[in-house]
């Protein structure tokens, strides 16, 4: 299995395969043509208040990561979007796109940590 991360302003590769964005505000200064994307998934992303709450600070990853798991396991979203990622991964890779500048304290780690024990 294939998931990778990316910043969504990091050049798309053609590694890459199919390409999501799982960030629920439009990353500034991104043209949808330099995005390259097979999707933008917003409903799968961080609640605005969790993200909020967060606020990129690494002293609340941890808890971050707790509380964006149970919203994953409780969003009617969750299964259509593991649905999808099986689908492309079986053609080749899947990128999760994000746009924090933080490349290990985000939820598409999260996110790729949670694909992974579901497929």
């Amino acid at each position: 299995m294939n998931i990778q991360i990316k910043r969504i302003y990091d050049a798309p590769d053609a590694s890459d395969g199919f390409r999501v964005l799982v960030d629920r505000i439009w990353p500034r200064g991104m043209s949808r043509e330099k995005a390259a994307l097979g999707e933008w998934d917003k409903m799968i992303a961080p609640s605005s208040a969790l993200r909020k709450w967060f606020g990129h600070d690494p002293e609340r990853y941890e808890e971050f990561r707790k509380r964006y798991r149970k919203e994953l396991e409780d969003n009617p979203e969750t299964e259509q979007f593991i649905t999808l990622v099986r689908q492309h991964i079986d053609e080749g890779s899947v990128t999760l796109l994000f746009g924090a500048k933080d490349r290990e304290h985000n939820q598409a780690v999260v996110l790729r940590e949670f694909l992974e024990e579901k497929i």
